[in-house]
């Protein structure tokens, strides 16, 4: 019998290099940048849409629901979208390294420009952030791979070490900007999410040299001509772009057009970039008949995945004004931020991520582990749960009585268990289902899904004071639990369609 074939060793210098935990001392530079840009992210969105609502002589915009929802669904949708454009630029002009940085000071400045006193710097910050984390977000994640060569088996648990660095990020933000934002200004506490990414970019700067020449340059064609024609023709895309951003802002100011009516044209292209994608993977004979097979998969998850994150980006939006208006957030006479309700999620995550990766290995030895669409089909089950344990709640609230944490909690806790169902699985089976040619692709599909989720729960907010609460939580929790069930009759179909993709 022939010997396995053996594969090349690892660079001496990478071998030896495990300074951090075992792992190349750039990926603590990695760590911490996206440890630091998610401190400020979920910072920020802890206390923005509370911003918005609260009265001018209280530092706020004293925007009403409807606004203030409408604002929120269009940052944190875009905020995804543009991670596609992100990844794009760094591709074509910047290299990851340089789009990492550029992204890096551009949220800092968004973060800034929200502590100064007027609509216009406060839009501005917006803009900046919603440019900034595309630039960022995914190009940071991109370098963590690139820093192992190929064959290295450090390379899974670096990404679990990477992972972790998200979570410490979201968890210890909404604590203290918080409690700056509630208890002090809420300028100052958009202050706090900005010194925390420039702490994140005075290390990333610093500790580069680590990532040596991971990302550190655009993807080359090897024909240096038609790499200057690709170069300038990106540029140019970006250009027209900001003109773009330029002329809608222009136009809210001068008060031609309303945020609302931009959030609702951002929800119609969402859906008509979405019927168009899938329309032409599907329907099109540039894909084979099993690609388009899968395709059809990938579409039952996508809807999936947006109603999904409909339901559970609601965190920041009504669910953050649940914890503000309905709850009593009192310990021992003391007040505690409606915003500290937001480090909940991240704690359960750290505490059941192992038990769920665990979970389904057992569960695969005993070849029982759930299919990808069944996993998904939980997912949305506990996603529903967690807003229908809310409705008698909400039935008490509605009646101007405050009701215990330990609703809101339970809700963290349900909707926990769904995104761990869901969230890894559905990042797995993308790369699984997609075409070798369309790999980057079909991971855009899928941060589309959730901007779409996330400009959902922005109009699920602009709702909060205009239906009934009972009604409302009772609608997100029987539209989530009704995908749940049919994509329970749907997933022998979609396994079929899946192709043999595990």
């Amino acid at each position: 019998m022939a010997s396995p074939p053996v594969s090349d060793p690892l660079p001496p210098a990478v071998q030896a290099d495990t300074r951090f935990f075992g792992h190349p001392r750039g990926l603590a530079t990695l760590f911490f940048t996206e440890m630091w840009e998610r401190f400020s992210y979920y910072g920020m969105r802890a206390i923005l849409i509370l911003f918005l609502t609260d009265k001018v002589a209280h530092g706020g915009l004293g925007f009403n629901d409807a606004t203030a929802g409408a604002v929120y669904g269009l940052y944190a949708s875009m905020v995804y979208l543009l991670c596609l454009g992100g990844g794009w630029v760094a591709d074509r002009i910047t290299g990851q390294q340089r789009a990492v940085l550029i992204g890096g000071i551009l949220i800092a400045a968004g973060e800034f420009s929200l502590m100064l006193p007027t609509e216009t710097w406060f839009y501005l910050g917006l803009i900046l952030l919603i440019m900034g984390t595309g630039m960022l977000k995914g190009n940071v994640s991109t370098i963590v791979g690139q820093i192992y060569p190929k064959g290295d088996p450090r390379r899974d648990s670096g990404f679990s070490i990477f992972y972790m660095g998200i979570n410490l990020g979201s968890l210890i933000s909404p604590i203290f900007c918080g409690y700056v934002g509630e208890k002090i200004s809420w300028r100052l506490g958009f202050g706090v999410a900005g010194l925390g990414m420039l702490l994140g970019l005075i290390q990333y700067v610093l500790g580069t040299h680590y990532l040596g020449q991971a990302g550190r340059h655009p993807a080359t064609t090897g024909d240096p001509v038609r790499d200057r024609r690709q170069k300038r023709n990106a540029a140019l895309a970006v250009g027209a772009g900001l003109a773009v951003l330029a002329a809608i802002g222009g136009l809210a100011a001068a008060g031609l057009i309303t945020i609302q009516a931009i959030s609702d044209a951002l929800g119609w292209s969402l859906l008509g970039i979405s019927v168009a994608v899938f329309w032409w993977m599907i329907g099109s004979s540039y894909w084979t008949p099993e690609e388009r097979k899968r395709s059809a998969a990938a579409l039952v998850l996508f809807i999936a995945s947006a109603l999904f994150w409909a339901s559970f980006e609601e965190a920041g939006s009504s669910l953050n004004f649940f914890a503000e208006r309905a709850t009593n957030r009192f310990i021992l006479g003391w007040e505690f931020p409606a915003g500290w309700f937001q480090s909940v999620q991240p704690v359960f995550v750290v505490a059941l991520a192992p038990v769920f990766a665990w979970l389904w290995m057992a569960l695969d030895r005993r070849r029982a582990e759930p299919s990808s669409p069944a996993k998904f089909a939980l997912g949305l089950l506990f996603g529903g749960l967690a807003f229908a344990i809310l409705v008698p709640p909400a039935r008490v609230a509605a009646h101007g009585v405050q009701v215990g944490i330990w609703w809101l909690t339970a809700t963290y806790f349900l909707q926990t268990l769904g995104e761990l169902c869901l969230s890894p699985v559905g990042l797995s089976a993308m790369t699984k289902l997609a075409p070798d040619r369309a790999a980057g692709f079909m991971m855009g599909i899928w941060f589309l899904s959730i901007s779409i989720g996330n400009w959902l729960a922005g109009k699920a907010a602009s709702l909060y004071s205009s239906m009934p609460l009972p009604v409302l939580f009772g609608s997100v929790a029987g539209v989530t639990i009704a995908a749940a069930l049919v994509l329970a009759l749907l997933t022998r179909p979609t396994v079929r369609l899946m192709s043999g993709v595990k």
